[in-house]
């Protein structure tokens, strides 16, 4: 077979499949509820023991405090990523906060969030690393 052949039929292969996924809806991003949030935390820290969960309003990420400290869970498309936020450096920026984790899977996160959702969970945060020093 030809190689521009197979090349064709391989592209067009990938295409195929990214619209049939896309159509039938499994390219939604996943949208985090209190229950959603707590189960997506429990999946990647199992064990741990939840004490609240704070989702955003825009319904993409939420802060957990946990009995292991504070952590954060975010959508990545349909499924979710769950990182604590023990050495993570959490700044301002224009659209929400910055997380910049020590963690080369996931090296950094810009969260969209309103003013007032910055500023408190800006406070929880500061707040939960006090409580842990």
């Amino acid at each position: 077979m030809p190689l521009e052949l197979l090349l064709a039929l391989v592209a067009g292969g990938i295409s195929a499949i990214a619209v049939i996924l896309h159509l039938s809806g499994r390219s939604e991003r996943a949208v985090l509820t209190t229950e959603t949030a707590r189960k997506a935390w429990l999946r990647h820290c199992p064990g741990d023991s939840i004490r609240d969960v704070l989702p955003a309003a825009g319904g993409h990420a939420a802060l957990v405090a946990a009995q292991s400290g504070p952590g954060l869970v975010w959508a990545f498309g349909a499924d979710t990523v769950a990182r604590h936020l023990h050495a993570a450096a959490v700044s301002p920026s224009p659209a929400g906060l910055r997380f910049d984790f020590k963690d080369f899977s996931a090296p950094a996160l810009s969260l969209a969030l309103t003013g007032t959702e910055r500023a408190h969970w800006q406070a929880l945060i500061a707040a939960a690393a006090q409580e842990a020093v």
